[in-house]
């Protein structure tokens, strides 16, 4: 069966960003929108001629129709072998997990992580390369560049792939093998926790959670690992079924969008242990009686006790965190006697670093940890990983981490974003800000001296590759940030991330609200960047 060629040109805006292309819906379905950014992936990776490549998605509107779009090219640009989840189903960290599994040569992950999905929202593509994490911006440049003088792209006439079917169909001279998309990723969380302890305290009558899949992608892992495996009670496990629009939810795993969940955790009755993930599958919410951990923490407490589970029973060699999270993780580093990396955020910088050796955890304060065992956050990994410490220590979520304060200090910490931003508005406000920084450095705010003023810039240590313009940081005597940064991963508008941080180390302190505690910082913050006057916005959308 002959390739067809189809003529095309260029469209404009197809530049990846930190997590791949996003755009609406209605965009990727504009005739030769998504076909030209696939034919720039394949043109530009001559490995996948006669390699076998992974495909799957969040289940999101317009996921299957894309699938088998992305299927008939791949068969047509000469790509030997497509692994696809049933239904068209991958989480991200499972996606990751095939690809590493099966050493294929890459994948084609879709999804547009935890924004809302459905005819009138958002949909988005990315390239894990054969390492199975993110493409690095060499590899992004290369697909962008390609983007813009691409006149062709190759495809077949064929009938649809049944996707629910598992096995291996023809496309004419590629296998088309459809897997089950859990069986691989639930083996590897049996290698890497304690799954007969978990299951002991599912089982003694003492310990009730809820997990909230969010009508995402996790609901099927979840369902086979926490209720089936680990022998959850039924009903653990809400919001299990993945549906296009997300069941007309944001499935982003944040107290504002999980205020159902939260209210379990409250009460004389509240819930033990509470956690959520967002659309596909790589960011994680832990909660406990009345008790919320920053990802930021969460991080820390991880590194402190990974020594507790099996798969990282010999302890880890390293850390990395992206600049906009807490310094909690540098402590838990300084006192093990490891390195920790601060990278710009996305999780394409921790790939050179995992890839090298360096680090075993790394985490971002947006909700994402992850570890070597992927190139991907993984949100469920990180729900396990607590199951395993809850099992081991027997304490609370909330004696764990406050165990954790006295052993290293809090580090206070909060995000304000403020969302759908005017794009040129936002822009402008981070130009006031970085035209302020050679000034700023000795000069009072709040009582306290700028020590450090930058527009954060990375040098990778393996590759030497330099990213820049990555956040504006500002830096005070008592060891306090302010962060400023637009974020990467809308598809409308601008968001304005804006992060704080205070660290503290009497105890007798830590039980104070993070607000109030930030309350100086925030005033700095507002007054500092003129939100208000540069934005239209009097208070963030939503602070976490």
């Amino acid at each position: 069966m002959d390739p067809i060629i189809i003529p095309t040109q260029p469209i404009t805006g197809q530049r990846p960003g930190t997590s791949g292309l996003r755009k609406r819906v209605k965009v990727f379905q504009q005739p030769g929108y998504l076909e030209n950014f696939v034919q720039a992936i394949f043109d530009t990776q001559p490995e996948l001629d006669g390699g076998v490549l992974v495909v799957g998605g969040d289940g999101r509107y317009h996921n299957k129709v894309a699938i088998q779009t992305i299927l008939r090219m791949a068969a047509a640009n000469g790509v030997a072998r497509v692994l696809v989840g049933r239904g068209g189903i991958l989480s991200t960290p499972a996606a990751s997990c095939v690809i590493r599994k099966y050493r294929t040569q890459g994948g084609l992950i879709l999804s547009a992580s935890h924004n809302p999905g459905g005819p009138d929202a958002d949909f988005g593509i990315k390239f894990n390369v054969g390492a199975g994490g993110p493409a690095p911006e060499s590899v992004t440049d290369a697909i962008y560049e390609r983007t813009r003088t691409i006149e062709r792209y190759r495809t077949l006439e064929t009938p649809d792939i049944d996707l629910e079917r598992i096995g291996t169909q023809p496309l004419g001279a590629m296998a088309v093998e459809v897997i089950d998309p859990v069986a691989d990723y639930a083996e590897l969380m049996e290698a890497l926790f304690d799954f007969n302890a978990i299951h002991q305290l599912f089982n003694s009558g003492l310990f009730r959670m809820r997990f909230d899949a969010m009508h995402a992608v996790t609901g099927p892992y979840a369902f086979e690992i926490l209720e089936r495996r680990l022998g959850a009670e039924p009903g653990t496990v809400l919001n299990g079924e993945p549906l296009e629009d997300f069941g007309g939810g944001h499935p982003d795993p944040n107290l504002a969008h999980t205020q159902d969940l939260v209210a379990m955790t409250r009460g004389l009755d509240g819930l033990d242990f509470a956690a959520a993930s967002d659309g596909d599958g790589d960011r994680n919410m832990i909660l406990g009686k009345e008790f919320f951990v920053t990802p930021s923490d969460s991080l820390a407490v991880l590194a402190a006790n990974a020594h507790h589970t099996p798969g990282y029973r010999h302890g880890i060699v390293g850390i990395a965190r992206s600049m906009p999270t807490s310094q909690a993780a540098d402590r838990v580093a300084e006192e093990l006697g490891i390195d920790c990396y601060e990278t710009p955020t996305g999780w394409k910088f921790f790939g050179n670093l995992l890839d090298a050796g360096r680090i075993t955890l790394c985490g971002e304060e947006s909700f994402g940890t992850g570890s070597d065992h992927v190139r991907e956050k993984d949100g469920l990994w990180a729900v396990l990983f607590w199951l395993n410490l809850l099992a081991v220590r027997q304490q609370s979520v909330a004696e764990i981490v406050r165990d954790h304060w006295r052993r290293f200090g809090r580090n206070f910490y909060t995000r304000h974003d403020y969302e759908g931003v005017d794009a040129e508005a936002a822009e402008d406000l981070m130009t006031h800000l970085r035209e302020q920084l050679p000034g700023l450095v000795g000069k009072p705010l709040g009582g306290q001296t700028v020590v450090y003023a930058d527009d954060f810039a990375y040098e990778d240590p393996i590759d030497g590759s330099r990213a820049e313009r990555q956040g504006v940081r500002i830096g005070l005597a008592d060891g306090a940030r302010i962060i400023f940064r637009l974020s990467g991963t809308g598809t409308e508008g601008a968001t304005l991330r804006v992060y704080l941080e205070r660290f503290e180390a009497d105890p007798a302190q830590h039980e104070r609200d993070t607000q109030e505690v930030m309350a100086p910082l925030i005033h700095i913050a507002r007054d500092l960047a003129q939100i208000e006057a540069r934005t239209g916005r009097g208070e963030p959308d939503v602070i976490t």
